[in-house]
C-alpha cells in the first residue's frame, strides 16, 4: 500500500511533464514558432535572455485560452526567433 500511495503522485508527475512538447526557438523563424505552439494547443519554447544570453529561459506558451486553467488568463507576450527579436506568442498569467 505504502509503495502504492507514493507511484501516483509520480505518475501524475510524469504525464503533466510530458504532455507540452518542448522547442528551442532561437534556431526557429517566428512562423514555426507559431505554427508549431498552434499545432500542439501548448509547448515549452526555450530561448536565451536578452541582457544575459548566458542565461536560458523557457516558458509555456499556448494558441488560445482554452489551454489555460480557470486561474489564469491569456496574455501576449514574444521570443526571440531566428529572424525576428520579438516573435509574438501568448501564455497564460495569474489572473488578479
Amino acid at each position: 500500500m505504502r509503495r502504492m500511495l507514493c507511484a501516483v503522485p509520480m505518475l501524475l508527475l510524469a504525464s503533466a511533464a510530458g504532455a507540452d512538447p518542448a522547442y528551442t526557438v532561437t534556431n526557429m523563424t517566428c512562423k514555426a514558432v507559431q505554427a508549431a505552439v498552434k499545432s500542439s494547443g501548448s509547448a515549452i519554447l526555450h530561448y536565451r535572455s536578452k541582457s544575459n544570453p548566458g542565461l536560458p529561459l523557457y516558458s509555456r506558451y499556448v494558441s488560445d485560452a482554452s489551454y489555460c486553467d480557470s486561474r489564469t488568463t491569456i496574455a501576449y507576450g514574444s521570443v526571440p526567433s531566428a529572424d525576428n527579436k520579438s516573435c509574438p506568442v501568448k501564455k497564460c498569467i495569474a489572473a488578479y
